[in-house]
């Protein structure tokens, strides 16, 4: 089956008529009349009823036609994006994240994408995963990088990459020189998170239950720097993805099993919206970006 054969279909499906048809796709009647045979002979069904005087959809055909047009105008609308991403762009783009990736990844794309894109007006912010949900629903935002939302019928998730979450210790804490720390080993231990709003801290709890642990949570602080200097000022360790550390820091990081916590993040979209040239290739180079880190 080639594309031609659909477009062809169409035109006749919405003529129903063989000379119009051919006229609408510039091809001779015969050659179209051939095209339609050659199609319903692959599908080894008859898509239309003939005689001398009228031309009408078959069962068949009626339930064809709503998905040939679909797979079309997707296609069609993918060509068009493909084409405007390669010419200036202008406009504007607003994106949520994750405090982790807003730590290197998102800056590096945003910077990236300036140079290639000067007139794009970019608009960063942090929010939680349940409000980027909404903001996405409503329209205040384009596109959210996170974790899959549970109730997610309504978005598009596309996973960019798996993320350990890890213990991180001051260099003077007794956990500091061990290679692996088991989560029933925090059982009672001083211990400074993210609060209970965040998606992070829920999947901690989760871990935190299936070993039957209970850390003794001291402070609750919402943003990453915050909780690490809360590790280096007061010596009670947190748990955070490995990519929220910097390379130049002094703290350790150490994995944890039984169970080992991981999270997966990715491109969240509206399903109800057309991705515009500027969202589709800002997502493009995250992609990029995000391969080209984690591979280091």
């Amino acid at each position: 089956m080639e594309l031609r054969h659909l477009r062809y279909f169409v035109a006749l499906a919405e003529r129903l008529n063989f000379t119009a048809a051919a006229q609408q796709v510039h091809v001779t009647q015969p050659t179209l009349s051939h095209q339609i045979k050659q199609l319903e002979d692959e599908l080894g069904l008859a898509l239309f009823d003939r005689s001398e005087r009228r031309v009408s959809l078959t069962a068949a055909g009626v339930l064809f036609l709503p998905k040939v047009i679909e797979a079309l105008r997707t296609l069609d609308s993918g060509t068009a994006l493909l084409k405007a991403a390669t010419t200036a762009l202008s406009g504007r783009l607003h994106v949520a994240t994750s405090q982790t990736f807003n730590i290197v990844i998102v800056p590096q794309t945003v910077l990236l994408y300036k140079q290639q894109h000067e007139n794009v007006r970019i608009t960063i912010e942090e929010l939680t995963l349940a409000d980027m949900a909404s903001a996405l629903r409503a329209g205040e935002i384009d596109l959210a990088i996170a974790y899959q939302p549970v109730d997610s019928h309504d978005l598009l998730f596309e996973p960019l990459c798996n993320e350990e979450l890890v213990l991180v210790v001051r260099a003077d804490h007794p956990l500091a020189k061990r290679k692996r720390v088991r989560m029933i080993e925090l059982h009672g231990r001083d211990m400074v998170m993210l609060p209970q709003r965040f998606k992070t801290r829920q999947l901690l709890q989760e871990a935190f239950d299936s070993a039957g642990t209970v850390p003794h949570v001291t402070i609750e602080s919402g943003t990453i720097p915050s909780l690490l200097n809360l590790v280096r000022d007061t010596g009670a360790p947190t748990i955070l993805s490995r990519y929220a550390i910097p390379p130049d820091s002094t703290l350790k990081t150490i994995p944890l099993e039984n169970p080992r916590p991981m999270r997966t993040t990715g491109l969240i979209w509206s399903r109800d919206r057309q991705q515009t040239p500027i969202q589709a290739t800002f997502g493009a180079l995250l992609r990029s970006v995000t391969m080209n880190y984690l591979a280091k």
